[in-house]
């Protein structure tokens, strides 16, 4: 899928280090260490040199062309080096390996960073895809889980308990990261965001002159770090490796769909849904999918039957004429019924992220027809979230650094083009797409408010305080504590306070 010539290894290779960051200090004794308040103790003389352990792909290697390839297709990158750790001390070593050799470096776990940050041309990128365990205990409803699962994972194993954390809607979307940013989807309105539910960590951080070493991250040992992971831990501070949830009890859930063909009915249904279903039973999770040719709502009501959900969106249904489905079941297959499998996604995606907090006049739901009207693909579409007066308001002990607990729901125009697997396909289309894409959430400024950290705006001016509000300030301050070198660092990372 990339023409991997000797020229482009060569010229890969003579590029490493570009971009990356020196690291000042010594280590006195060989080791490395923090103070129990996360302070970088470290002076002296470097750590013994580090080798790369796990799965290790290189440039040039067979099978690399499909490791180094992301969910989203529009963004091609080359690392030098693909490290997918098999256990939490090859984290440390690649990240001590990477510093020690002045090579940029990212964090990948699901592979669906959208503007395809974690991945690095020249560098190194430490996957913990491949972290796969879950130790869970049904009495006390905790889970230790690997940071390599993906939400369908997770979600079919803790089913099996009858359990539940919050996770978004794509199955093949990578938990740790959806979590580590937020995390939403058909049960935040019921227990609250994904990060609420996490209540610990392991974490793998920078430390002295050039070396790393893993922490226990939990209410009581580096809490600020906790705090600072929960909404804003994406590749920031150090690679998460395994996570730990308090879960909720989760038995059966009924799942319905409906569809109205056309978008006649656009400003009933979505007038409709915006006024009634951020503010229904708190069991009920929703989503709007607007697309050139249809409506679609998407409703998951935890613990009740076909009748309640129905009755729920007794306002909404009532609009026109849709094809009503409703199933009941456990969630974890519901869950894995709805799921599309990814080689069917168009090849490449962009899309924009925002909040609100209003109700949108009937002007910008007109805007949201026309753009849809004239969108560029039929897979392209326009996605909502309901809020409103959910669990998601209200914090966990310790807190978040979550800031948009209040909003009405969550939006973003989203436009898909191209084939998967295909190289070039869509090209012709990416220009089209991504001018619709800009002039689309351009038109909505006036209604929205905010940014998802997970669905980054990589044009977005004041992109800190988008994704985090008033938090920026504290989170740079724990930044400058657990990464005062800014070892990891892409396009829109927490630079540290003394930056």
């Amino acid at each position: 899928m990339h023409d991997l010539s000797r020229r482009k290894l060569l010229g890969a290779a003579a590029a490493v280090g570009a971009g990356a960051v020196v690291f000042p200090g010594i280590l006195a004794d060989g080791t490395s260490a923090l103070a129990a308040d996360g302070r970088d103790l470290s002076s002296g003389a470097k750590c013994p040199p580090a080798e790369l352990t796990g799965r290790v792909v290189r440039f040039g290697d067979p099978e690399y062309p499909t490791a180094s390839l992301g969910w989203d297709e529009l963004f091609v990158r080359n690392p030098l080096v693909i490290v997918f750790a098999q256990e939490t001390q090859d984290v440390v070593n690649a990240l001590t390996w990477a510093r020690q050799h002045d090579v940029a470096l990212r964090v990948r776990s699901g592979r669906h960073s959208l503007e395809g940050w974690s991945n690095v041309d020249n560098g190194i990128v430490i996957d913990v895809s491949e972290l796969k365990s879950a130790d869970i205990d049904a009495a006390t409803r905790i889970a230790k889980v690997g940071a390599g699962l993906n939400q369908l994972e997770a979600v079919t194993t803790l089913a099996e308990h009858d359990l539940a954390v919050t996770t978004g809607t794509e199955g093949s979307v990578g938990l740790s990261g959806a979590t580590l940013g937020g995390g939403f989807g058909f049960l935040t309105r019921y227990l609250g965001m994904a990060c609420d539910s996490l209540i610990g960590a392991e974490i793998v951080v920078a430390s002295g002159a050039d070396g790393a070493r893993a922490i226990e991250v939990d209410l009581d040992n580096h809490a600020d770090l906790l705090w600072a992971l929960r909404g804003a831990g994406n590749g920031n501070f150090g690679i998460v490796t395994s996570l730990t949830y308090k879960a909720a009890r989760l038995r059966s859930v009924a799942y319905l769909q409906a569809t109205w063909e056309g978008i006649d009915d656009l400003h009933g249904v979505f007038d409709t849904w915006q006024r009634t279903a951020p503010f229904s039973d708190r069991r009920l999770g929703t989503q709007l999918e607007i697309h050139k040719s249809q409506i679609l709502l998407f409703g998951v009501l935890a613990d009740g039957s076909e009748e309640e959900v129905k009755e729920l969106l007794r306002p909404i249904l009532s609009i026109g004429n849709p094809e009503i489905t409703v199933q009941t079941g456990g969630w974890g297959d519901i869950y894995a019924g709805f799921q599309t499998p990814s080689e069917d996604d168009p090849a490449n995606w962009k899309f924009f992220s925002q909040f609100t907090n209003e109700p949108l006049p009937k002007k910008a739901i007109s805007v949201i027809r026309a753009f849809m009207e004239d969108a560029p693909s039929d897979a392209s579409n326009f996605f909502t979230q309901a809020f409103g007066t959910g669990a998601q308001r209200s914090e966990p002990r310790g807190g978040t650094a979550f800031p948009h607990r209040d909003a009405l729901f969550y939006s973003e125009p989203g436009a898909g083009w191209g084939t998967r697997g295909v190289p070039d396909s869509g090209d012709a289309l990416t220009p089209v797409a991504q001018n619709w894409i800009a002039e689309f959430s351009q038109a909505l400024r006036p209604y929205v408010d905010g940014a998802y950290v997970n669905v980054p705006n990589i044009a977005m001016a004041e992109w800190e305080t988008a994704y985090w509000g008033p938090n920026v300030d504290r989170l740079r301050r724990i930044k400058g504590k657990y990464d005062p070198h800014n070892v990891f660092q892409y396009e829109q990372s927490i630079p540290p306070a003394s930056c």
